[in-house]
Parts: structure tokens; C-alpha cells; sequence
């Protein structure tokens, strides 16, 4: 048997998955909400028949200025499509043209504060299916952490979460997934990555269909440890113009990467997606200015020559 096809042995279901990810999502946004204060709001969405060729719809829970969280989205979608398209399945061009659903939970947080750092975080199930064939399926996902002024406690609590998160299936995985998040992370175009990394996994069946949805199950489960004790440990340091106007010029390359490299927007935005949640990434303030670098010997300097490079940080 094809080992991305689906086990006839196999007791999961679209809808474990679907069930696993909803109460993923809630348990997050209460995490959240208990540090920031504020609630999320709640925008359910569903695509009509006929808008467009994607069916289906989600949950977007959205924390705009909130007091810790300047802009914060923890998303969930659950959509399909009868015929994949070329631009989506580059990477697997015998999958173009077949029917596919997929889902998952895609957060990213963006803290007021600029010693606390953004965070990214997706878990995702894709199944692509044709008549007389057997469907092919796999798992996606992993989180990065994206700081501005780099703490070392910092990036080794997160790394080392996501390495306990994938201990149980294998010490192979996460060497391979770090590397993977160092190498998708990182923006050509500027020649630098995006921040310290973490985790990154995409395509993935080689465990079976149980044990792969188990480690993604352990990717989400581990977030709120990952990153919830950063947040309160950062939200509150002091904090002047000037580290704010660091800040927004380092959003910009967050932007820069959404919209240029990542899979999961290029994906949404081709295949006609709805655009509000796709986009709700985007941090609410950024600033770009022309062939800036900081001087040498500050903290800023600091970002790029201690963190913005490759690290066995556990």
C-alpha cells in the first residue's frame, strides 16, 4: 500500500480530524484571552454555492487591540473543491484535477510589546480523491517564533517544546523539521530569515494515518506551552519610541514573507479562498524604509548577528 493512502485499517475519520482542530481552536483562543484580557470576536463564515469554486467555510476568532495582543488571528477552515488546481498541486502534478477537502488551524499573534515576539503556529489535513483511485492524504504544519529584541531563555523554551512535541514519534523528526522551518523561513529576496524558527512539516504520511495524526495532534497540544510563558514573561518590559519604531520595520519582513513565499497564502489566495482570512496575518502596523540597517553594537544589531541565523538552540 501506497504509504500516503488511506489505511482500510485505519479508525480515523475527516471528521476526528475536523472535531480534534474545533476544540484546537477553543482552547487556544481561551489561553490567549486569559493573558490579554480581552475576547476574541467571533466571525463564522461559509462560501455559497456558486461564489467561486471553493464550498465550505470556518471560524476566524480575531483579537484586535486588545492590551497585550495589538492584533491576533486564530483561524479554522474546513473547505473543498472538485478539481485541484495545477498552481496548487505543484509539488504533486498527478494530484491536479482531482477532488480534495482540506483543514486546519493557522494562527498568528502579534504582540504590542516589542520584547514579546510574533508567533505562527498551523496544523493542517489535506485528502485529494478520484474515482477508481485510492485517496492520497497527508499532514502539515509546525510554529516559528519570530522576536525582535532576541532573549536566548526565549528561544530555547520554544525550541525545546518543539522538540518534546515530536520525541514520541521519532528523534529523527525533529532535527529534520527544524532544519526544514530554518530553510522555509527564510526570505531570498533579503537573505535572512525571518526569525529564530521552530518547526516545520508539510506532506507528511510516513508514520501511517493514525500515528502522523497523532504528531500533529502533539504539534497543536504543545503550542500553549510553547509560547503562552514567552508572552507573559515579555508583555509587560518597558519600552520606548524607539523599540517600537524597530518593531514595525521588522513587520515588514513578515509581510514580505506572507505574501511572497508562504504555501498556505499562495494556496488560499490562487484557489479563491476567502481573502479576510487568508490575510488575517498581516500585523496592523509596518513600516519599510529604504536600505536601513541598524548600527553596530545595539540591540537591534544584535537581532540579526545572534538570532537571524541558523542554531541548535537545545
Amino acid at each position: 500500500m501506497n504509504a500516503s493512502t488511506e489505511s482500510t485499517q485505519s479508525t480515523i475519520t475527516s471528521a476526528d480530524v475536523k472535531t480534534y482542530l474545533l476544540d484546537l481552536q477553543e482552547r487556544i483562543v481561551a489561553a490567549l484571552e486569559e493573558v490579554d484580557g480581552k475576547s476574541f470576536l467571533t466571525d463564522r463564515w461559509q462560501r455559497a454555492a456558486g461564489e467561486g469554486p471553493i464550498a465550505g467555510g470556518g471560524i476566524s476568532r480575531i483579537l484586535e487591540q486588545g492590551n497585550v495582543i495589538e492584533r491576533g488571528g486564530v483561524g479554522f477552515s474546513h473547505v473543498s473543491g472538485t478539481a485541484l488546481p495545477p498552481s496548487a498541486a505543484a509539488n504533486r502534478p498527478e494530484l491536479a484535477g482531482r477532488s480534495w477537502e482540506a483543514m486546519g488551524v493557522s494562527l498568528v499573534q502579534h504582540p504590542r510589546n516589542p520584547y514579546a515576539p510574533t508567533v505562527h503556529m498551523n496544523v493542517r489535513f489535506f485528502i485529494a480523491s478520484a474515482e477508481g483511485k485510492e485517496p492520497v492524504w497527508w499532514f502539515g504544519g509546525g510554529m516559528d517564533l519570530t522576536p525582535y529584541y532576541g532573549d536566548e531563555d526565549d528561544a530555547r523554551h520554544f525550541h525545546l517544546s518543539c522538540r518534546e512535541a515530536l520525541a514520541p514519534f521519532g528523534d529523527d523528526l525533529h532535527p529534520r523539521f527544524k532544519k526544514w522551518c530554518d530553510d522555509y523561513f527564510y526570505l531570498k529576496h533579503r537573505k535572512e530569515a525571518r526569525g529564530v524558527g521552530g518547526i516545520f512539516f508539510d506532506d507528511f504520511h510516513e508514520l501511517g494515518l493514525d500515528r502522523s495524526f497523532a504528531m500533529m495532534q502533539s504539534v497543536g497540544d504543545r503550542f500553549i506551552d510553547a509560547y503562552v510563558p514567552i508572552l507573559k514573561r515579555r508583555k509587560d518590559t518597558p519600552y520606548g519610541e524607539r523599540e517600537r519604531d524597530f518593531q514595525t520595520y521588522r513587520r515588514g519582513r513578515y509581510v514580505e514573507f506572507n505574501l511572497v513565499l508562504d504555501r498556505g497564502t499562495l494556496f488560499g489566495l490562487q484557489s479563491g479562498g476567502r481573502t479576510e482570512s487568508i490575510l488575517m496575518s498581516m500585523p496592523p502596523v509596518v513600516t519599510w524604509r529604504y536600505d536601513w540597517a541598524p548600527e553596530p553594537g545595539t540591540p537591534e544589531a544584535k537581532l540579526y548577528s545572534d538570532f537571524l541565523v541558523p542554531r541548535e538552540w537545545v
